[in-house]
């Protein structure tokens, strides 16, 4: 297929390269003409730099040909830039496959609610979502790797597989789109939190119990997005949840572990040099929290941390002194 593609950072370069082995015609468009004119010439990307793209892949910083002529849009921006991105786009008559993971600020929409509003539709058909335990350095070297096609419509999911599967890149389907984007949105506020808990010398026990009490916090916030509780318990919910915590390569983690030894969160985003979901969804989930009345602790701590100076050791402080409550699943 002929396939237009948005976003060229290691994620989008990653499933760019399995769009091009799988003998599919990309145009993948960046941002930067100078990032653009340097990967079609280098055919390799400065963050991943021992792979070479196949010649079915194209780059460009030109919007307007990236979009021209194709069957379907992928789109690896970020949850800040996806709005701006689909309203240049336009409303669309081929399916749409998202990536990108997170919430919107004051709207509080996920992704595939994102394109819908722009579209001036509820659920279209057409939008489509790949999620799941998936980071762009091992996808590259083919590492075998577990992930989940969603949507509103049977086919589009269909079609994800078809585009995406290769003998190490394995995708179920799975009709719980709002699910599947919110468990991979959230995921990376734990992971900040059990970056923090590293950072801070905290160990595993700290770290098991941020995730496990992090996924409760989740499956709590998922109902007012009608998600279905048991998506959380799958690969785009737990799995993702599980790599982003514990991975050298989560930008995530390393940010919340960069904070807790030291640096300003702008300076630990600085150095990752890339974006960083987790410190927007942080603001999107608390307010989701705040307007519906759900306590979410390690978002709300996590969100002093960034946004109000909070000292990583007084978090830990504030969640160890709340009231201890029956667990429930």
């Amino acid at each position: 297929m002929r396939c237009g593609y948005f976003g060229a950072g290691t994620w989008g370069f990653a499933l760019a390269s399995i769009l091009g082995n799988n003998g599919h015609s990309v145009k993948v468009w960046a941002r930067d003409p100078a990032m653009a004119k340097q990967l079609q010439e280098t055919r390799t990307h400065p963050k991943l730099p021992l792979i070479e793209i196949s010649s079915n892949v194209e780059f460009s910083a030109d919007f307007g040909y990236v979009k021209k002529g194709a069957e379907v849009i992928v789109e690896s921006v970020t949850s800040t830039g996806i709005r701006s991105v689909f309203e240049r786009l336009g409303v669309l008559d081929i399916p749409v496959v998202l990536t990108s993971k997170g919430i919107e600020q004051g709207t509080g929409l996920l992704l595939p609610e994102v394109v819908s509003s722009i579209w001036k539709v509820n659920e279209s058909p057409l939008i489509g979502a790949l999620s799941g335990p998936s980071h762009a350095e091992d996808i590259i070297t083919n590492a075998p790797t577990s992930v989940v096609s969603a949507g509103y419509d049977p086919m589009v999911m269909k079609l994800i597989q078809e585009l995406f599967t290769t003998p190490t890149f394995r995708i179920y389907p799975n009709g719980d789109i709002l699910g599947v984007c919110f468990g991979g949105a959230m995921k990376n506020i734990i992971a900040i939190a059990c970056g923090i808990s590293d950072g801070l010398g905290c160990g595993d026990n700290t770290k098991a119990a941020l995730m496990t009490r992090g996924l409760h916090e989740i499956r709590k916030l998922s109902v007012v997005k009608n998600c279905k509780p048991e998506t959380l318990y799958g690969l785009s919910g737990m799995g993702d949840l599980c790599v982003t915590c514990m991975s050298r390569h989560s930008r995530n983690y390393r940010f919340g572990k960069l904070v807790a030894e030291g640096l300003s969160p702008e300076g630990a985003r600085q150095q990752i040099g890339m974006a960083v979901e987790g410190i927007y969804t942080c603001g999107s989930a608390r307010e989701l929290a705040r307007k519906h009345n759900i306590p979410a602790p390690i978002t709300e701590v996590t969100y002093q941390i960034i946004y109000g100076g909070l000292d990583p050791r007084e978090a830990v402080k504030l969640l160890l002194q709340r009231a201890i409550k029956e667990e429930h699943l």
